[in-house]
């Protein structure tokens, strides 16, 4: 272990792992009723689950022996209700946790480290590339886009009572922190009604105003020092983008004036962030000829937001306009005291304009297919006979429309909404700026056609082709859509019409790459190095055609979902894989637990920048792999895909997810706003979502797609005499160091011990044993590989976290597959009793501690 991983780790230990357990202690000693009973029959039941499960005990033997070894409760009633303020307990103990990490983030991350830009600064001097560096900071960014995929749920009050928690241990304020644990015990913590999407966000929107804001605007500030010339550019380094009100995919309840109302609040948002940053800086710039033009705009914001004075108009152009002309005059003035103040708030405003965050408008490829189709029948603005044409005939035809749907004659109102949510992108645009809205992305992306009938849905809602400022991206996701991708993209680039379009939108094509829906079609391996063949055939197609390509990645929360430790795939990318921009969504625990606070936010951006410009500025990127090496990372991704194949092909394989996991009760947890599946009749690996799909596995502590094929795939090299081969590439190749990495991670969350009474079924026995049999390899394996005695050794401090976090779960874990057993029970009776809707509750109850302890697995 490196020694600044013994400092690390020794720091997490102090002020997370003694502080839990002295904290936690004033839960049980909280005045409210049971509370003390509740926390120590918890803390006991923990431990006769750990030593349970270590003699092979299942849960349902565990529950019934403490419910008779520790109580004397005999009634169903009595006895369900302890294992609910059980729920409710450890749930207030994973908040704890996430305070603690939270606010000891500073002492444990080196914030002046590896990956941060001080480091890259540093690194510059003593190479001398300050001159490359002022160079790569005027032509790249980073844009984070939050998404409102479920995979963490904390209603609003318990967000803020983190938050407060987290300030108060940061300054060991035991009064206040005594204070909100009480606060915690009281507050409820889910909510009876799904969320709407434009609950979904204002969650989001609280983490732009009181963390993104603010750590974006430190690290441009910071980098404002030595480069201040980047005020004169339309430079932004950073930016924000966001789903919430636009991501129509399988989401019936995003409407148009749910888009408009999340453009008009991420207006009323960023306009309000310099509104109070304009009243600080009055207090500071309170010179002759300076303080009036302060005052000036301090009225214009207050006038506009609260006396909602809209003769007032306030744009990006005009706010920079001023604010330069103000800081001329500070510097000729007054010597140019606190014009820092000035440029950091023009900073700020450069990355977030008068927009806050790019709203996406997201849909399926089939809706656009649908859509086109109904206009033919019904002779509305396309061609009849438009359905039996080939697929360059559809281009043709979509090429030359130049008429308007008549909306009167739409009556389905999934289709009146892409109508309208194509015209809403121009109102937005309108208000909010290009960059309010400008980005069409298509899911299940497969051919140009699907392409083009948005090209031509766009015009039918009435874009005229000269001045369509839309970017459409392609979203390609599954392996085959992946493999197809550079050919999709050469037919586009191809067709002059579309060349014009892209050449109108400065010759950038922006293309994205799901993983989510990659490692559930082809398993781990095959998905990431799937995406990576792609970029790099995609980057060479582009760079034919003078395009310049950008990047948006899928990834979800876990490593399962493209999660992980993502920027050391971005430091691990050759110059055969286009990096002007690095992209990629922001979903779930990972907006919690890497951007959670702003020093937290502020060091995973850092991580970010810092990857994507040493690429270019210290180690001008070569090519990553030879033939050799590539051949064999196509061989161990063909094996791994093999493996997951025959898994997923099996007949029981979803049937065992949705009977031995909670898969089946996702919809009704109020997570989030979407449902569960995509429209369908009947449950396929095609229509399950792939949010679902990966936290059901968590859920079970099994994260199949997070490792499943790796253990067969090395195992194969080692048999052909190849594993020697394969550890010269885990020590060369940053890139398959991090991808073994990930996967570590998500089986260091894995517990087959709570599952293990699966083993015996007669139907799902054979599954369960093969699952196991392909972790228990993949273990071996890696810790072959990298030569280590247990998973993530080379991340103490995480694995550590992970350790802490999964015994806090394990009563829930334990509970819920408890609630599994008898509901299914009951159900294959056919049983209508009362107690069958109380199981079902004590399962999804227990889903909402499990998934929001997960965080780290970002």
């Amino acid at each position: 272990m490196q020694p600044s991983n013994n400092n690390a780790l020794a720091q997490f230990k102090n002020k997370v792992g003694i502080r839990f357990q002295l904290y936690n202690s004033l839960f049980t000693s909280l005045p409210f009723h049971r509370i003390e009973k509740t926390g120590i029959l918890l803390s006991l039941f923990l431990i006769h689950c750990e030593e349970g499960f270590k003699n092979s005990k299942s849960p349902v033997e565990l529950i019934d022996s403490f419910l008779e070894q520790y109580t004397s409760f005999t009634k169903e009633r009595d006895q369900l209700d302890l294992l609910f303020r059980f729920i409710q307990f450890a749930e207030r103990q994973v908040v704890l946790f996430d305070a603690l990490e939270d606010a000891s983030f500073s002492s444990v991350q080196d914030m002046k480290g590896p990956g941060t830009m001080k480091q890259l600064q540093a690194q510059v001097q003593q190479q001398e590339k300050e001159d490359e560096l002022a160079k790569k900071i005027k032509d790249f960014s980073v844009r984070l886009v939050l998404t409102a995929h479920p995979t963490q749920f904390y209603p609003g009050e318990v967000l803020g009572i983190i938050n407060d928690l987290s300030k108060s241990l940061q300054e060991s304020d035991t009064q206040n922190v005594n204070a909100y644990l009480q606060q915690l015990a009281k507050t409820p913590f889910l909510k009876k009604q799904k969320p709407t999407p434009f609950d979904e966000a204002m969650s989001l929107i609280w983490y732009l105003e009181n963390v993104f804001y603010q750590a974006s605007g430190k690290i441009v500030a910071n980098l404002l020092q030595q480069f201040p010339e980047i005020l004169k550019d339309d430079t932004a380094i950073i930016r924000m983008g966001f789903w919430p009100g636009g991501d129509r995919d399988g989401n019936p309840f995003v409407k148009s004036d749910t888009t408009l109302l999340v453009a008009e609040q991420l207006n009323r948002s960023i306009l309000h962030c310099y509104y109070k940053d304009i009243r600080k800086m009055r207090h500071r710039l309170t010179f002759k000829g300076i303080e009036d033009i302060v005052i000036g705009l301090e009225k214009s914001f207050y006038a506009h937001l609260f006396e909602q004075n809209s003769k007032i108009e306030i744009t990006q152009k005009g706010l920079i306009k001023t604010l330069l002309e103000l800081r001329a005059k500070i510097i000729e003035m007054h010597n140019g005291l606190f014009v820092n103040l000035v440029d950091e708030l023009i900073g700020k405003i450069q990355l977030f304009g008068v927009h806050f965050a790019t709203l996406d408008i997201r849909q399926d490829s089939s809706v656009h297919r649908n859509l086109l189709s109904h206009l033919s029948d019904t002779k509305n603005g396309i061609p009849e006979g438009y359905n039996e044409m080939s697929a360059d005939e559809k281009i043709n035809t979509l090429l030359k429309l130049k008429t308007k749907v008549n909306e009167k004659l739409l009556t389905d109102e999934l289709f009146k909404d892409v109508i309208g949510s194509m015209k809403t992108i121009k109102s937005i645009q309108n208000k909010n700026g290009e960059f309010g809205c400008n980005r069409y992305i298509i899911s299940h992306c497969e051919t140009a056609l699907d392409m083009m009938e948005v090209y031509g849905l766009l015009k039918l809602s009435g874009w005229k082709a000269d001045e369509l400022t839309v970017d459409i991206v392609p979203l390609f996701e599954t392996i085959g859509d992946l493999k197809s991708a550079s050919s999709v993209m050469q037919q586009l680039y191809s067709n002059e019409v579309y060349r014009t379009h892209l050449k109108k939108r400065g010759n950038v094509q922006t293309i994205m790459l799901g993983f989510s829906d990659g490692t559930k079609d082809g398993g781990y391996l095959m998905a990431n190095w799937s995406i990576y063949k792609a970029k790099e055939e995609l980057t060479s197609v582009s760079r034919q055609y003078n395009i310049e390509v950008v990047f948006f990645d899928g990834r979800g929360g876990p490593p399962a979902r493209g999660g992980g430790k993502t920027h050391k795939f971005y430091a691990s990318m050759g110059s055969n894989i286009e990096n002007k921009e690095i992209q990629i969504t922001v979903q779930g625990q990972t907006v919690s637990s890497n951007f959670g606070t702003k020093q937290s936010a502020q060091y995973n951006i850092e991580q970010m920048l810092n990857a994507g410009i040493a690429n270019d500025v210290l180690r001008p990127a070569k090519e990553t792999f030879t033939k050799e090496e590539e051949a064999l990372l196509i061989t161990l991704s063909e094996e791994s895909f093999d493996a997951y194949c025959e898994l997923k092909n099996n007949p029981s394989f979803l049937e065992y997810l949705a009977f031995a996991s909670p898969l089946r009760f996702y919809g009704a947890t109020n997570i989030g706003s979407r449902p569960t599946k995509r429209a369908a009749s009947k449950l396929t690996l095609d229509s399950l979502r792939a949010v679902p799909f990966a936290g059901s596995w968590s859920q079970l502590k099994q994260n199949v797609p997070g490792y499943y094929g790796v253990g067969t795939a090395l195992k194969a090299m080692e048999e052909a005499g190849r594993f020697k081969e394969v550890q010269a590439l885990y020590k060369k190749s940053l890139f398959f160091r991090a991808l073994i990495d990930n996967s570590e991670m998500s089986m260091k969350k894995c517990f087959f011990p709570l599952t293990q009474f699966h083993a015996n079924n007669e139907k799902y026995g054979k599954i369960w044993q093969q699952i196991y049999e392909e972790f228990l390899l993949s273990e071996k394996m890696i810790l072959k590989l990298n030569g280590q005695n247990e998973l993530m050794a080379n991340y103490p401090v995480e694995s550590l976290s992970i350790q802490m976090r999964e015994r806090i779960v394990l009563p829930l874990l334990t509970i819920q597959q408890y609630g599994l057993y008898k509901f299914t029970q009951l159900d294959q009776k056919q049983s209508q009793s009362a107690v069958k809707a109380v199981y079902e509750k004590l399962i999804m109850r227990c889903s909402f501690g499990i998934i929001n302890a997960g965080r780290n697995s970002a």
